[in-house]
């Protein structure tokens, strides 16, 4: 609810003769609170407990908060069975994006929340294109595989297909072209298979922060 500051009729009437003009009368006025770069919503990166994730995201989602948690699929293998399971990409982490001060609260008391990513009491939002990459690949059914953090490589974009326009280091291993996206807050990445025709150079060398 907006502050209220109430008038006296001769405030009223102040009002209604300014300049002139003939204003609408009111017995109070709405004082919306000014905008900031603290309303800003951006993502931050939650740390979990072990194998907590999935449970937190559904936490999240059924307070209304926007988040984001990338999976793959892999193939889990018992004595007398196979099974198609989907883990997270970046275990003990997902994505949230929020407003602080105002959600911390409701995120940091999840169960099997840690931590917000960033100094104590100071979480550090992360690069929106980050994210928007990674959900860009998820939304079109793009097959994300963890990945070593590189902190030195060859920059380049996507030029055709479903991932024009992005840009990540590329690797060849195998005979094959992967496209390497990096969260740098958390040093952690993923592959992306590409093919080496649909890239081009945006520069001789890119260079990643160091891992802690």
């Amino acid at each position: 609810m907006f502050p209220v500051a109430h008038t006296s009729l001769s405030d009223n009437a102040r009002l209604g003769s300014l300049n002139g003009l003939s204003l609408p009368l009111a017995s109070t006025v709405l004082l919306r609170p000014p905008i900031t770069s603290s309303d800003q919503l951006r993502w931050y990166a939650v740390y979990t407990k072990s194998r907590h994730e999935k449970r937190i995201k559904q936490q999240l989602d059924s307070q209304s908060l926007e988040s984001f948690l990338p999976l793959y699929e892999a193939v889990h293998r018992w004595k007398d069975r196979r099974m198609l399971v989907r883990l997270p990409v970046f275990p003990g982490y997902l994505f949230v994006r929020m407003v602080l001060p105002q959600h911390r609260k409701p995120v940091v008391t999840v169960p099997g929340v840690v931590n917000l990513v960033g100094r104590p009491g100071c979480p550090t939002p992360i690069e929106d294109h980050e994210i928007e990459a990674l959900r860009l690949c998820s939304a079109r059914g793009q097959s994300m595989m963890p990945h070593p953090y590189l902190t030195v490589g060859r920059l380049v974009r996507v030029r055709n297909g479903p991932l024009a326009d992005m840009e990540g280091i590329l690797v060849r291993r195998k005979g094959k072209s992967r496209l390497i996206l990096s969260v740098k807050l958390i040093a952690r990445a993923v592959a992306i298979e590409v093919d080496a025709g649909d890239v081009v150079a945006v520069g001789h060398q890119h260079r990643n922060p160091s891992a802690a």
